[in-house]
Protein backbone atom coordinates (compact mmCIF):
# COMPACT_ATOMS: atom_id res chain seq x y z
CA UNK A 1 0.00 0.00 0.00
CA UNK A 2 1.48 3.67 -1.17
CA UNK A 3 2.70 5.96 1.68
CA UNK A 4 0.54 8.54 2.17
CA UNK A 5 2.59 12.17 2.14
CA UNK A 6 1.36 15.66 4.04
CA UNK A 7 3.03 18.96 2.91
CA UNK A 8 1.40 20.70 5.81
CA UNK A 9 0.83 19.72 9.06
CA UNK A 10 -2.39 21.05 10.83
CA UNK A 11 -2.15 21.13 14.77
CA UNK A 12 -5.94 21.91 15.22
CA UNK A 13 -9.03 20.88 12.77
CA UNK A 14 -9.21 25.36 13.22
CA UNK A 15 -6.31 25.46 10.78
CA UNK A 16 -8.97 24.47 8.35
CA UNK A 17 -9.85 28.22 7.94
CA UNK A 18 -8.39 29.87 5.39
CA UNK A 19 -6.37 33.71 6.14
CA UNK A 20 -9.45 35.06 4.19
CA UNK A 21 -12.39 33.81 5.83
CA UNK A 22 -13.90 36.13 8.23
CA UNK A 23 -13.32 35.38 12.00
CA UNK A 24 -16.11 35.04 14.13
CA UNK A 25 -16.25 38.77 16.14
CA UNK A 26 -15.99 40.20 12.23
CA UNK A 27 -19.60 38.42 11.61
CA UNK A 28 -21.27 39.53 14.89
CA UNK A 29 -20.03 42.90 13.98
CA UNK A 30 -21.44 42.82 10.36
CA UNK A 31 -24.93 41.64 11.76
CA UNK A 32 -25.06 45.16 12.26
CA UNK A 33 -25.91 46.14 8.53
CA UNK A 34 -28.42 43.62 7.90
CA UNK A 35 -31.92 45.24 7.61
CA UNK A 36 -34.93 42.38 8.31
CA UNK A 37 -37.74 42.33 5.98
CA UNK A 38 -41.03 43.48 7.40
CA UNK A 39 -43.48 40.77 7.16
CA UNK A 40 -46.76 42.25 5.98
CA UNK A 41 -49.92 40.97 7.58
CA UNK A 42 -52.96 42.38 7.77
CA UNK A 43 -53.42 43.89 11.44
CA UNK A 44 -57.32 44.05 11.49
CA UNK A 45 -57.66 40.28 10.26
CA UNK A 46 -54.90 39.67 13.17
CA UNK A 47 -56.84 41.06 16.08
CA UNK A 48 -60.03 39.36 15.25
CA UNK A 49 -58.79 36.40 14.81
CA UNK A 50 -56.84 36.89 18.28
CA UNK A 51 -59.90 38.01 20.11
CA UNK A 52 -62.82 35.64 18.27
CA UNK A 53 -61.08 31.99 18.89
CA UNK A 54 -62.17 29.49 15.64
CA UNK A 55 -66.08 27.88 16.04
CA UNK A 56 -64.32 24.44 17.28
CA UNK A 57 -62.24 25.64 19.61
CA UNK A 58 -62.34 23.96 23.28
CA UNK A 59 -61.60 27.35 25.23
CA UNK A 60 -63.74 27.17 28.39
CA UNK A 61 -65.25 30.25 29.27
CA UNK A 62 -66.66 31.20 25.54
CA UNK A 63 -69.61 29.21 24.30
CA UNK A 64 -72.93 29.80 24.26
CA UNK A 65 -75.45 27.88 26.47
CA UNK A 66 -79.00 27.14 26.61
CA UNK A 67 -80.83 26.31 29.84
CA UNK A 68 -84.02 24.92 30.33
CA UNK A 69 -85.67 23.83 33.38
CA UNK A 70 -88.92 21.81 34.54
CA UNK A 71 -90.37 21.24 37.80
CA UNK A 72 -91.45 23.15 41.16
CA UNK A 73 -89.67 26.30 42.41
CA UNK A 74 -86.90 24.69 43.98
CA UNK A 75 -85.79 23.68 40.32
CA UNK A 76 -86.40 27.16 39.06
CA UNK A 77 -83.71 28.36 41.95
CA UNK A 78 -81.58 25.86 40.91
CA UNK A 79 -81.62 26.68 37.64
CA UNK A 80 -81.07 30.31 37.89
CA UNK A 81 -77.90 29.85 40.35
CA UNK A 82 -76.60 27.39 37.73
CA UNK A 83 -77.28 30.62 34.96
CA UNK A 84 -75.52 33.07 37.25
CA UNK A 85 -72.06 31.22 37.78
CA UNK A 86 -72.01 30.22 34.14
CA UNK A 87 -72.80 34.31 33.25
CA UNK A 88 -70.17 35.37 35.84
CA UNK A 89 -67.47 32.95 33.94
CA UNK A 90 -67.85 34.47 30.82
CA UNK A 91 -70.26 32.00 28.81
CA UNK A 92 -73.44 33.49 27.10
CA UNK A 93 -76.91 32.70 28.45
CA UNK A 94 -78.88 32.17 25.17
CA UNK A 95 -82.70 31.96 24.55
CA UNK A 96 -81.86 30.61 21.39
CA UNK A 97 -81.59 26.73 21.60
CA UNK A 98 -80.44 26.37 18.35
CA UNK A 99 -77.32 29.03 18.43
CA UNK A 100 -76.23 26.95 21.39
CA UNK A 101 -72.90 25.07 22.05
CA UNK A 102 -74.01 23.20 25.25
CA UNK A 103 -77.54 22.21 26.59
CA UNK A 104 -77.92 22.60 30.13
CA UNK A 105 -81.10 20.24 30.92
CA UNK A 106 -82.74 20.73 34.68
CA UNK A 107 -85.14 17.80 35.12
CA UNK A 108 -88.40 17.34 37.40
CA UNK A 109 -89.12 13.63 38.41
CA UNK A 110 -92.34 14.15 39.78
CA UNK A 111 -94.65 13.07 36.89
CA UNK A 112 -93.65 10.47 33.77
CA UNK A 113 -94.83 13.71 31.53
CA UNK A 114 -91.99 15.42 32.67
CA UNK A 115 -89.26 13.11 32.24
CA UNK A 116 -90.87 12.34 29.00
CA UNK A 117 -89.92 16.04 28.03
CA UNK A 118 -86.59 15.98 29.47
CA UNK A 119 -85.75 12.71 27.86
CA UNK A 120 -86.93 13.82 24.36
CA UNK A 121 -84.60 17.23 25.04
CA UNK A 122 -81.43 14.66 25.21
CA UNK A 123 -82.54 13.27 22.36
CA UNK A 124 -82.78 16.09 19.84
CA UNK A 125 -79.44 17.81 21.49
CA UNK A 126 -78.16 14.75 20.54
CA UNK A 127 -79.29 14.94 17.04
CA UNK A 128 -78.46 18.44 16.85
CA UNK A 129 -74.24 17.25 17.85
CA UNK A 130 -74.71 19.56 21.22
CA UNK A 131 -72.67 18.96 24.31
CA UNK A 132 -74.70 18.16 27.30
CA UNK A 133 -75.30 18.30 30.73
CA UNK A 134 -77.69 16.99 32.97
CA UNK A 135 -79.35 18.23 36.08
CA UNK A 136 -82.26 18.26 38.29
CA UNK A 137 -84.47 15.18 40.52
CA UNK A 138 -84.16 12.63 37.19
CA UNK A 139 -80.46 11.81 36.80
CA UNK A 140 -80.17 12.33 40.74
CA UNK A 141 -82.75 9.68 41.85
CA UNK A 142 -81.53 7.42 38.64
CA UNK A 143 -78.09 7.89 37.01
CA UNK A 144 -77.88 4.65 36.02
CA UNK A 145 -81.04 5.05 33.47
CA UNK A 146 -79.99 3.78 29.61
CA UNK A 147 -80.74 6.67 28.27
CA UNK A 148 -78.07 8.88 30.40
CA UNK A 149 -75.34 6.73 29.35
CA UNK A 150 -71.85 9.18 28.58
CA UNK A 151 -73.81 12.18 29.55
CA UNK A 152 -72.30 14.49 32.43
CA UNK A 153 -74.50 14.90 35.30
CA UNK A 154 -75.02 17.90 38.23
CA UNK A 155 -76.84 16.92 41.13
CA UNK A 156 -78.76 18.60 43.03
CA UNK A 157 -76.65 19.49 46.11
CA UNK A 158 -73.67 19.98 43.42
CA UNK A 159 -75.02 23.30 41.47
CA UNK A 160 -72.21 25.59 43.17
CA UNK A 161 -69.73 23.33 40.71
CA UNK A 162 -71.71 23.66 37.57
CA UNK A 163 -69.05 25.29 35.89
CA UNK A 164 -66.54 22.44 36.35
CA UNK A 165 -69.24 20.26 34.85
CA UNK A 166 -69.91 22.44 32.05
CA UNK A 167 -65.68 23.12 31.37
CA UNK A 168 -64.89 19.26 30.81
CA UNK A 169 -68.08 18.27 28.87
CA UNK A 170 -67.17 20.83 26.38
CA UNK A 171 -63.48 19.37 26.08
CA UNK A 172 -65.30 16.16 25.19
CA UNK A 173 -65.22 14.45 28.76
CA UNK A 174 -68.02 12.88 30.96
CA UNK A 175 -68.36 13.96 34.62
CA UNK A 176 -70.82 13.02 37.05
CA UNK A 177 -70.74 15.18 40.46
CA UNK A 178 -73.74 13.18 42.15
CA UNK A 179 -73.09 13.82 46.42
CA UNK A 180 -74.62 15.64 48.69
CA UNK A 181 -73.05 18.22 50.62
CA UNK A 182 -71.73 17.55 54.24
CA UNK A 183 -70.27 19.35 57.72
CA UNK A 184 -68.17 16.89 60.21
CA UNK A 185 -70.43 14.54 58.76
CA UNK A 186 -74.11 16.48 58.94
CA UNK A 187 -75.58 16.84 55.76
CA UNK A 188 -76.08 20.55 54.59
CA UNK A 189 -79.13 22.54 52.69
CA UNK A 190 -77.11 22.45 49.42
CA UNK A 191 -74.95 24.87 47.75
CA UNK A 192 -74.05 28.43 49.42
CA UNK A 193 -77.28 30.42 49.21
CA UNK A 194 -74.96 33.65 48.26
CA UNK A 195 -73.81 32.44 44.80
CA UNK A 196 -74.33 34.83 41.52
CA UNK A 197 -77.63 34.34 40.07
CA UNK A 198 -80.00 35.62 37.08
CA UNK A 199 -83.64 35.41 38.33
CA UNK A 200 -85.94 34.48 35.01
CA UNK A 201 -88.12 37.56 37.10
CA UNK A 202 -85.80 40.42 38.32
CA UNK A 203 -88.84 41.20 40.94
CA UNK A 204 -89.19 37.78 42.41
CA UNK A 205 -86.17 35.93 44.32
CA UNK A 206 -87.00 32.43 45.01
CA UNK A 207 -85.02 31.00 48.19
CA UNK A 208 -84.70 27.83 48.79
CA UNK A 209 -84.97 27.36 52.97
CA UNK A 210 -84.19 23.24 53.44
CA UNK A 211 -83.77 20.29 50.48
CA UNK A 212 -85.71 17.43 51.37
CA UNK A 213 -88.31 16.26 53.77
CA UNK A 214 -89.33 13.51 56.66
CA UNK A 215 -91.55 11.74 54.95
CA UNK A 216 -91.59 8.75 52.70
CA UNK A 217 -95.14 8.67 50.71
CA UNK A 218 -95.09 5.50 48.87
CA UNK A 219 -95.43 7.52 45.07
CA UNK A 220 -92.70 9.88 45.19
CA UNK A 221 -89.97 10.18 43.66
CA UNK A 222 -88.45 13.53 44.36
CA UNK A 223 -87.58 12.00 47.77
CA UNK A 224 -85.19 9.72 46.24
CA UNK A 225 -83.65 12.33 44.47
CA UNK A 226 -83.56 15.40 47.41
CA UNK A 227 -83.69 13.18 50.20
CA UNK A 228 -84.13 13.26 53.65
CA UNK A 229 -84.61 17.44 55.46
CA UNK A 230 -81.40 19.44 55.14
CA UNK A 231 -82.35 22.95 56.19
CA UNK A 232 -80.08 26.08 56.11
CA UNK A 233 -79.25 28.11 58.99
CA UNK A 234 -82.11 31.08 59.67
CA UNK A 235 -78.86 33.98 59.33
CA UNK A 236 -78.08 32.63 56.32
CA UNK A 237 -81.82 32.90 54.60
CA UNK A 238 -82.03 36.47 56.52
CA UNK A 239 -78.43 37.83 54.59
CA UNK A 240 -79.94 36.34 51.14
CA UNK A 241 -83.34 38.09 51.84
CA UNK A 242 -81.42 41.18 52.39
CA UNK A 243 -79.16 40.90 49.65
CA UNK A 244 -82.01 40.12 47.12
CA UNK A 245 -84.25 43.45 48.50
CA UNK A 246 -80.88 45.67 47.66
CA UNK A 247 -80.93 44.26 43.96
CA UNK A 248 -84.43 45.48 43.36
CA UNK A 249 -86.28 42.43 44.50
CA UNK A 250 -89.76 43.26 45.54
CA UNK A 251 -91.47 39.43 46.10
CA UNK A 252 -89.65 36.44 47.60
CA UNK A 253 -91.49 32.86 47.16
CA UNK A 254 -89.83 30.76 50.13
CA UNK A 255 -89.79 27.08 48.92
CA UNK A 256 -88.31 23.54 49.64
CA UNK A 257 -90.16 19.92 49.12
CA UNK A 258 -92.19 21.09 52.38
CA UNK A 259 -91.56 24.22 54.29
CA UNK A 260 -93.36 23.25 57.60
CA UNK A 261 -90.97 20.77 58.06
CA UNK A 262 -87.85 23.59 58.26
CA UNK A 263 -85.76 23.67 61.08
CA UNK A 264 -86.58 20.20 62.89
CA UNK A 265 -83.05 18.94 62.28
CA UNK A 266 -81.40 22.18 63.63
CA UNK A 267 -83.34 22.64 66.31
CA UNK A 268 -85.55 25.54 65.14
CA UNK A 269 -89.06 26.13 63.03
CA UNK A 270 -90.49 27.56 60.44
CA UNK A 271 -92.21 30.41 62.64
CA UNK A 272 -88.75 31.38 64.19
CA UNK A 273 -87.42 31.75 60.69
CA UNK A 274 -90.88 33.71 59.33
CA UNK A 275 -90.43 36.48 62.07
CA UNK A 276 -86.70 37.16 61.50
CA UNK A 277 -87.71 37.49 57.60
CA UNK A 278 -90.84 39.77 58.20
CA UNK A 279 -87.93 42.43 59.73
CA UNK A 280 -85.98 42.89 57.19
CA UNK A 281 -88.95 43.21 54.40
CA UNK A 282 -89.11 46.75 53.21
CA UNK A 283 -92.36 48.96 52.98
CA UNK A 284 -94.02 47.29 49.51
CA UNK A 285 -92.63 44.33 48.98
CA UNK A 286 -94.14 41.00 49.99
CA UNK A 287 -93.01 37.39 51.22
CA UNK A 288 -94.92 34.34 49.88
CA UNK A 289 -94.93 31.12 51.82
CA UNK A 290 -94.25 27.54 49.90
CA UNK A 291 -95.87 24.19 50.09
CA UNK A 292 -96.19 22.67 53.83
CA UNK A 293 -97.69 19.23 54.56
CA UNK A 294 -100.55 19.15 57.33
CA UNK A 295 -98.48 17.46 59.57
CA UNK A 296 -95.76 19.69 60.43
CA UNK A 297 -98.02 23.15 60.81
CA UNK A 298 -100.20 21.91 63.30
CA UNK A 299 -97.99 22.49 65.84
CA UNK A 300 -97.39 25.87 64.97
CA UNK A 301 -101.11 27.22 63.85
CA UNK A 302 -101.45 29.60 66.56
CA UNK A 303 -98.11 31.08 65.32
CA UNK A 304 -98.46 30.59 61.29
CA UNK A 305 -101.93 32.74 61.83
CA UNK A 306 -100.23 35.85 63.16
CA UNK A 307 -97.41 35.40 60.63
CA UNK A 308 -99.76 34.84 57.55
CA UNK A 309 -101.87 38.31 58.95
CA UNK A 310 -98.72 40.32 59.06
CA UNK A 311 -99.38 43.38 55.82
CA UNK A 312 -95.77 42.14 53.97
CA UNK A 313 -96.96 38.05 54.28
CA UNK A 314 -99.14 37.07 51.27
CA UNK A 315 -102.26 35.53 53.32
CA UNK A 316 -101.64 32.40 51.18
CA UNK A 317 -100.67 28.80 51.63
CA UNK A 318 -100.78 25.86 49.83
CA UNK A 319 -101.40 22.26 51.77
CA UNK A 320 -101.45 19.20 49.93
CA UNK A 321 -104.77 16.93 50.83
CA UNK A 322 -104.17 14.40 48.11
CA UNK A 323 -107.27 12.33 48.94
CA UNK A 324 -110.33 12.72 51.28
CA UNK A 325 -109.97 8.85 52.04
CA UNK A 326 -108.21 8.20 55.09
CA UNK A 327 -107.60 4.89 53.66
CA UNK A 328 -105.70 6.36 50.37
CA UNK A 329 -103.85 8.34 52.61
CA UNK A 330 -102.34 5.24 54.86
CA UNK A 331 -101.75 3.71 51.58
CA UNK A 332 -99.52 6.74 50.48
CA UNK A 333 -97.86 6.83 54.23
CA UNK A 334 -99.02 10.65 53.94
CA UNK A 335 -98.56 10.21 58.03
CA UNK A 336 -102.13 12.43 58.55
CA UNK A 337 -105.87 12.07 58.28
CA UNK A 338 -108.85 13.50 56.75
CA UNK A 339 -109.74 15.50 60.20
CA UNK A 340 -106.05 16.66 60.04
CA UNK A 341 -105.95 18.63 57.17
CA UNK A 342 -109.82 19.79 57.93
CA UNK A 343 -108.35 21.45 61.43
CA UNK A 344 -105.63 23.44 59.69
CA UNK A 345 -108.04 24.99 57.08
CA UNK A 346 -111.12 25.60 59.65
CA UNK A 347 -108.79 27.28 61.74
CA UNK A 348 -106.55 29.54 59.21
CA UNK A 349 -110.19 30.26 57.48
CA UNK A 350 -111.22 31.32 61.09
CA UNK A 351 -107.77 33.32 62.05
CA UNK A 352 -106.80 34.51 58.86
CA UNK A 353 -109.66 36.38 57.07
CA UNK A 354 -109.91 36.47 53.41
CA UNK A 355 -106.62 33.62 53.49
CA UNK A 356 -106.62 31.54 50.43
CA UNK A 357 -106.06 28.33 50.32
CA UNK A 358 -104.48 25.79 47.73
CA UNK A 359 -104.45 21.77 47.85
CA UNK A 360 -103.67 19.26 45.76
CA UNK A 361 -105.41 16.25 44.14
CA UNK A 362 -104.49 12.65 43.02
CA UNK A 363 -106.62 10.93 40.74
CA UNK A 364 -106.53 7.22 40.69
CA UNK A 365 -104.07 6.27 43.51
CA UNK A 366 -103.67 2.36 43.11
CA UNK A 367 -106.28 0.94 45.24
CA UNK A 368 -108.71 4.06 45.27
CA UNK A 369 -112.54 2.54 45.13
CA UNK A 370 -115.64 4.78 43.42
CA UNK A 371 -116.19 5.33 47.26
CA UNK A 372 -112.86 7.23 48.10
CA UNK A 373 -113.10 9.11 45.23
CA UNK A 374 -116.62 10.55 46.23
CA UNK A 375 -115.43 11.36 49.47
CA UNK A 376 -112.26 13.83 47.57
CA UNK A 377 -115.26 15.14 46.09
CA UNK A 378 -117.05 16.50 48.85
CA UNK A 379 -114.70 17.59 50.28
CA UNK A 380 -113.97 19.85 47.62
CA UNK A 381 -117.51 20.70 46.89
CA UNK A 382 -117.57 22.19 50.87
CA UNK A 383 -114.22 24.14 50.69
CA UNK A 384 -114.46 25.46 47.62
CA UNK A 385 -110.91 25.73 47.10
CA UNK A 386 -109.73 28.62 44.73
CA UNK A 387 -106.91 27.06 43.75
CA UNK A 388 -106.61 23.41 42.92
CA UNK A 389 -103.55 21.76 41.55
CA UNK A 390 -105.14 18.17 39.70
CA UNK A 391 -103.21 15.53 39.24
CA UNK A 392 -103.79 12.02 37.54
CA UNK A 393 -102.00 9.15 39.25
CA UNK A 394 -98.34 7.93 37.67
CA UNK A 395 -96.58 5.11 38.87
CA UNK A 396 -92.97 6.59 39.32
CA UNK A 397 -90.62 3.93 38.62
CA UNK A 398 -89.08 2.70 41.88
CA UNK A 399 -91.66 3.70 44.14
CA UNK A 400 -93.24 1.39 46.56
CA UNK A 401 -96.74 2.50 44.58
CA UNK A 402 -95.62 1.20 41.26
CA UNK A 403 -95.55 -2.12 42.56
CA UNK A 404 -99.03 -1.76 43.87
CA UNK A 405 -102.58 -2.92 41.92
CA UNK A 406 -103.04 -0.15 39.33
CA UNK A 407 -106.48 1.64 39.13
CA UNK A 408 -107.46 1.51 35.12
CA UNK A 409 -106.13 4.00 33.16
CA UNK A 410 -109.45 5.16 31.76
CA UNK A 411 -110.84 5.54 35.22
CA UNK A 412 -108.10 7.68 35.95
CA UNK A 413 -108.70 9.86 33.17
CA UNK A 414 -112.49 9.76 33.87
CA UNK A 415 -112.14 11.00 37.64
CA UNK A 416 -109.57 13.59 36.56
CA UNK A 417 -112.17 14.85 34.17
CA UNK A 418 -114.55 15.08 36.56
CA UNK A 419 -112.88 16.75 39.89
CA UNK A 420 -111.87 19.15 37.21
CA UNK A 421 -115.90 19.54 36.60
CA UNK A 422 -116.66 20.31 40.15
CA UNK A 423 -114.08 23.09 40.13
CA UNK A 424 -114.80 24.54 37.62
CA UNK A 425 -118.96 24.41 38.90
CA UNK A 426 -118.59 27.01 41.24
CA UNK A 427 -116.97 30.65 41.30
CA UNK A 428 -115.00 31.62 44.57
CA UNK A 429 -114.68 34.99 43.65
CA UNK A 430 -118.30 36.19 44.03
CA UNK A 431 -118.34 37.72 46.86
CA UNK A 432 -115.70 40.04 45.97
CA UNK A 433 -117.33 41.37 43.09
CA UNK A 434 -117.11 45.58 43.50
CA UNK A 435 -113.99 45.45 45.74
CA UNK A 436 -111.22 47.90 45.92
CA UNK A 437 -108.18 46.43 46.94
CA UNK A 438 -104.18 46.89 46.62
CA UNK A 439 -101.92 44.81 44.09
CA UNK A 440 -98.69 44.08 43.41
CA UNK A 441 -97.25 44.40 39.80
CA UNK A 442 -94.37 41.55 39.88
CA UNK A 443 -94.50 40.00 36.20
CA UNK A 444 -95.65 40.06 32.66
CA UNK A 445 -97.67 37.37 30.42
CA UNK A 446 -95.78 34.94 28.97
CA UNK A 447 -97.03 36.61 25.47
CA UNK A 448 -95.81 40.22 26.97
CA UNK A 449 -99.02 41.23 26.06
CA UNK A 450 -100.70 41.98 30.02
CA UNK A 451 -99.36 42.81 33.57
CA UNK A 452 -99.91 39.90 35.85
CA UNK A 453 -100.76 41.40 39.64
CA UNK A 454 -101.67 39.70 42.67
CA UNK A 455 -103.62 41.24 46.05
CA UNK A 456 -103.06 40.51 49.31
CA UNK A 457 -104.42 37.14 49.61
CA UNK A 458 -102.11 36.02 46.26
CA UNK A 459 -105.48 36.18 44.22
CA UNK A 460 -104.19 36.71 40.57
CA UNK A 461 -105.09 38.30 37.39
CA UNK A 462 -103.54 40.01 34.57
CA UNK A 463 -104.81 42.72 32.51
CA UNK A 464 -103.73 44.73 28.78
CA UNK A 465 -100.42 45.97 28.87
CA UNK A 466 -101.38 49.89 28.64
CA UNK A 467 -97.94 50.34 26.78
CA UNK A 468 -95.06 50.80 29.75
CA UNK A 469 -92.44 48.90 30.26
CA UNK A 470 -92.72 47.06 33.63
CA UNK A 471 -89.69 48.32 35.09
CA UNK A 472 -91.34 51.58 34.70
CA UNK A 473 -95.07 50.04 36.58
CA UNK A 474 -95.68 51.03 40.26
CA UNK A 475 -95.43 47.95 42.09
CA UNK A 476 -98.64 48.84 43.93
CA UNK A 477 -101.68 50.22 42.90
CA UNK A 478 -105.65 50.51 43.45
CA UNK A 479 -107.92 48.24 41.71
CA UNK A 480 -111.58 47.41 41.10
CA UNK A 481 -112.78 44.00 40.72
CA UNK A 482 -114.74 43.96 37.37
CA UNK A 483 -118.74 42.75 37.88
CA UNK A 484 -118.43 41.42 34.24
CA UNK A 485 -116.20 38.80 35.96
CA UNK A 486 -116.21 36.55 38.94
CA UNK A 487 -112.71 35.25 38.27
CA UNK A 488 -111.00 38.61 39.14
CA UNK A 489 -111.12 40.79 36.63
CA UNK A 490 -108.80 43.74 37.42
CA UNK A 491 -108.54 47.36 36.63
CA UNK A 492 -105.25 48.88 37.30
CA UNK A 493 -106.98 52.77 37.44
CA UNK A 494 -103.81 54.00 38.64
CA UNK A 495 -101.63 52.56 35.85
CA UNK A 496 -103.71 54.04 33.10
CA UNK A 497 -103.43 57.26 34.86
CA UNK A 498 -99.63 56.61 34.75
CA UNK A 499 -99.07 55.78 31.91
CA UNK A 500 -101.16 58.89 30.41
CA UNK A 501 -99.02 61.53 32.68
CA UNK A 502 -95.81 59.11 31.05
CA UNK A 503 -96.78 59.95 27.47
CA UNK A 504 -97.92 63.45 27.94
CA UNK A 505 -93.95 64.40 29.54
CA UNK A 506 -92.85 61.78 26.21
CA UNK A 507 -94.32 64.09 24.07
CA UNK A 508 -93.63 67.46 25.81
CA UNK A 509 -89.57 66.24 25.56
CA UNK A 510 -89.88 65.22 22.33
CA UNK A 511 -91.15 68.40 20.95
CA UNK A 512 -88.53 70.34 22.96
CA UNK A 513 -85.56 68.52 21.27
CA UNK A 514 -87.20 68.93 17.93
CA UNK A 515 -87.38 72.63 19.09
CA UNK A 516 -83.91 72.75 19.76
CA UNK A 517 -82.25 71.08 16.51
CA UNK A 518 -84.35 73.58 14.50
CA UNK A 519 -82.59 76.36 16.76
CA UNK A 520 -79.07 74.66 16.40
CA UNK A 521 -79.52 74.09 12.23
CA UNK A 522 -81.06 77.78 11.97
Amino acid sequence: MPSASCDILLEDIEDIVSQGDLKPQDRHSARKHVVPKARKRNTQKYLQEENSPPSDSTIPGIQKIWLRTWGCSHNNSDGEYMAGQLAAYGYEITENASDADLWLLNSCTVKNPAEDHFRNSIKKAQEENKKIVLAGCVPQAQPRQDYLKGLSIIGVQQIDRVVEVVEETIKGHSVRLLGHKKDNGKRLGGARLDLPKIRKNPLIEIISINTGCLNACTYCKTKHARGNLASYPIEELVERAKQSFQEGVCEIWLTSEDTGAYGRDIGTNLPALLWKLVEVIPEGAMLRLGMTNPPYILEHLEEMAKILNHPRVYAFLHIPVQSASDTVLMEMKREYCVADFKRVVDFLKEKVPGITLATDIICGFPGETDQDFQETVKLVEEYRFPSLFINQFYPRPGTPAAKMAQVPAQVKKQRTKDLSRVFHSYSPYDHKIGERQQVLVTEESFDSKFYVAHNRFYEQDFRKRLGTDLSSVPHTSTVRRDPASSRMTLRLEKLRGDCALGVSVGLALLALLLALLVKVYN
